[in-house]
């Protein structure tokens, strides 16, 4: 199966184990084992326990808060970039800081290229992530990106749901890209919802464009967070009588109050992957695992072959 010169090795920071042990799973290996050393004052030291030398590694962790699980997959990369890996991928199911993609005011950073240096300064040689915020993101990197979405996954889903009635919605402008997309491969309409911010996590209005009466709503993003938009815009809509509103959303950053905000939503259900692992269980919110995705991918990526049957977005466009 494997290339008998370059051994594949996975790997797994702390805050991904449970998805790296999926992934290994599905790919028939054993997540490969990492000593992680924490000092008094927090500083991390990871060491790998056994030979990666010349062997094409890939090493799973998402960039979810705290900052520290940015800084354990930097020290990873770099401990198997001087341990004399032939490569290193870095699997980064959720990038953290993507929404920090441009200069929106004076004086600010554009965190996500910064943390595309730092990840190119430590020695990754190729990044495979999900769900950009913005897809000219991959434009940060001076490496390869294999950027997939969970559209692969949740797709097969909503069709096996037996759904009747749909109508397709972005929870805010910045959305119509990809609703758009979802209304086209499941033959649907597209409803808009219009929002303005008072500041971050904050929405100050929301208005709905187009028709939900009688219908099925899914509502499809990249993120949730605090989940007040999702919460208003599910209110709205069932307001406007919809008969369900349904959330497929990639990333469960779900800070703050969004669970409590979820639980006492309109929404009839929340789905999420598990890119991000769930900070409590909740009726209302189901995890579909995209651990297949991600193995087959590396899979691919490790023999050299094709990964385009993985984007079931670009597909549809």
């Amino acid at each position: 199966m494997f290339n008998e010169n370059r051994e594949l090795k996975i790997f797994s920071g702390r805050a991904s184990r449970y998805l790296g042990e999926k992934i290994a799973k599905e790919l028939g290996l054993e997540l490969g084992e990492v000593n992680i050393q924490q000092f008094s004052d927090g500083e991390i030291q990871p060491s790998f326990t056994q030979s990666v030398r010349g062997d094409f590694v890939f090493i799973i962790q998402s960039t979810f808060a705290p900052a520290d699980n940015l800084m354990e997959l930097l020290l990873m990369v770099d401990a198997a970039y001087r341990a004399s890996a032939y490569k290193i991928a870095a699997v980064i199911p959720y990038f953290g800081y993507a929404r920090q993609d441009r200069k929106d005011k004076p004086r600010v950073p554009i965190g996500a290229k910064l943390v595309a240096n730092m990840l190119h300064a430590a020695g990754v040689s190729r990044v495979i992530t999900m769900d950009l915020h913005a897809d000219q993101i991959q434009g940060f990197f001076d490496m390869p990106v294999d950027h997939l979405f969970a559209s692969s996954v949740f797709k097969p889903y909503i069709e096996k749901m037996g759904i009747k009635d749909i109508v397709v919605a972005a929870p805010d402008t910045g959305g119509v890209k990809r609703a758009s997309v979802y209304s086209g491969f499941l033959h649907a309409p597209l409803v808009i919802s219009y929002k303005k911010r008072e500041r971050a996590n904050q929405v100050a209005s929301l208005r709905v464009i187009g028709d939900v009466k009688d219908k099925n709503v899914i509502l499809v993003d990249d993120i949730v967070d605090t989940a007040g938009t999702l919460s208003i815009a599910a209110e709205i809509m069932k307001d406007m009588g919809a008969k369900g509103v349904y959330a497929f959303i990639s990333h469960p950053v779900l800070s703050g109050k969004a669970y409590e905000r979820i639980e006492k939503s309109a929404l009839d259900k929340l789905f999420v992957t598990d890119s991000i692992p769930l900070k409590r269980q909740s009726e209302k919110i189901e995890v579909l695992s995209v651990s297949g995705l991600f193995a087959d991918v590396i899979k691919n990526v490790y023999e050299q072959k094709s990964i385009s049957a993985s984007f079931v977005q670009k597909s549809a466009n």
